[in-house]
């Protein structure tokens, strides 16, 4: 079973436009999908479940989508947090807080702290979240080090940067599943990805159930994982 699997959950929007309902319905299905999908990893023994929220770009969206989906991320904390902690599942955030809301902040902090002892599932929430700009911190942070002479730069390795991560102390992802029949990344987990198994399924996020979470993890079973090596086929 994989330690560690991430979710880019896609097509909520094309969802509601297939059924003839706003865009919102999509997104709040979109949260019924999310909580199926933190009962299906508890079940399957998953350790880590990672849910690309909120991407950094996602703000680009027309001001109304965004407020909305700022109003269901404060409803699912406020309504599923007892429960998460209650299921001894820890909640882990992802992405940059600077400039939010305070509320928002104050919410995602409440979320973090109240699980933080807890032992069960992590769920990681990528939430104004972007790959590049989480590298891009990283390395602001080793250059503010280096100039002021406590690091050595020629000391700087792949452990190094991993250490200045959101994701420090989180295992890379084994699989990583997106929805919708897309075929990209889309600046998620850029760095932590290098070696994962992607699953593309042509389901919308809403459709999202324990059924199709286990038929991504049979497809996963099915793959060989080298990490550069030669397969055991070949040896």
């Amino acid at each position: 079973m994989p330690t560690h699997v991430a979710i880019i959950m896609d097509g909520n929007g094309r969802w509601a436009a297939q059924r003839g309902l706003p865009r919102f319905e999509g997104h709040r299905r979109g949260v019924e999908a999310i909580r199926r999908a933190v009962r299906s990893a508890g079940d399957l023994g998953i350790r880590y479940l990672t849910v690309y929220s909120f991407s950094a770009e996602n703000w680009r969206r027309p001001a109304q989508e965004v407020s909305d989906l700022m109003g269901l991320l404060k409803r699912f904390v406020r309504h599923d947090l007892a429960d998460l902690h209650a299921n001894n599942i820890r909640v882990r955030v992802i992405g940059e807080r600077e400039g939010l809301a305070s509320d928002i902040r104050l919410l995602l902090d409440e979320a973090e702290q109240l699980t933080r002892l807890n032992t069960g599932l992590t769920l990681v929430i990528a939430f104004n979240y972007g790959g590049r700009q989480e590298i891009a911190r990283a390395m602001r942070e080793l250059a503010r080090e280096a100039k002021e002479g406590t690091l050595d730069p020629d000391t700087i390795d792949a452990a190094m940067i991993e250490s200045r991560l959101d994701t420090h102390g989180i295992p890379d992802p084994d699989l990583v599943i997106r929805t919708s029949g897309e075929q990209r990344v889309s600046n998620f987990l850029t760095w932590q990805t290098a070696y994962s198994e992607f699953v593309f399924i042509p389901d919308f996020w809403p459709d999202f159930d324990d059924a199709t979470f286990r038929a991504a993890i049979d497809e996963y079973f099915k793959r060989e994982r080298r990490f550069g090596g030669l397969s055991a086929r070949a040896v």
